[in-house]
């Protein structure tokens, strides 16, 4: 392990759970956003990126229905929606690809990642 990987490594076992999905938000709507701004040059990274993204949103959708998820019913009703936003809008912009399509997956995710960040209010 190279220092940089141990760096990392370290400083992702010192945060939290919310942290975490965050940053993992933030990292999935920039990696989208630069496909969006570079659509010619990154289109062929779409299906990649759209994936990461599905997954990240189908842990957090079953984090939600976890008997013991510290978050309130609506709070946990609200977020599977989005979810199901997300996986929809996955399908649909796999199917007929515009980088338009993308703003929406983006600004759900920053804002979920600003809420989780303590940003949001």
């Amino acid at each position: 392990m190279n220092l940089s990987q141990s760096y990392t490594q370290n400083e992702v076992s010192g945060m939290g759970q919310a942290e975490l999905e965050s940053r993992a938000l933030i990292r999935t709507a920039s990696a989208l956003n630069q496909i969006k701004e570079h659509w010619e040059e990154r289109k062929g990274e779409l299906e990649d990126a759209l994936e990461k993204n599905r997954k990240l949103w189908a842990i957090i959708a079953s984090a939600m229905q976890e008997g013991d998820c510290p978050q309130p019913k609506e709070v946990r009703k609200n977020i599977l929606s989005l979810a199901m936003f997300v996986f929809q809008r996955t399908v649909d912009t796999i199917a007929s690809p515009e980088p338009r399509k993308l703003d929406v997956l983006i600004s759900i995710n920053l804002n979920i990642a600003k809420g989780l960040s303590g940003d949001g209010a």
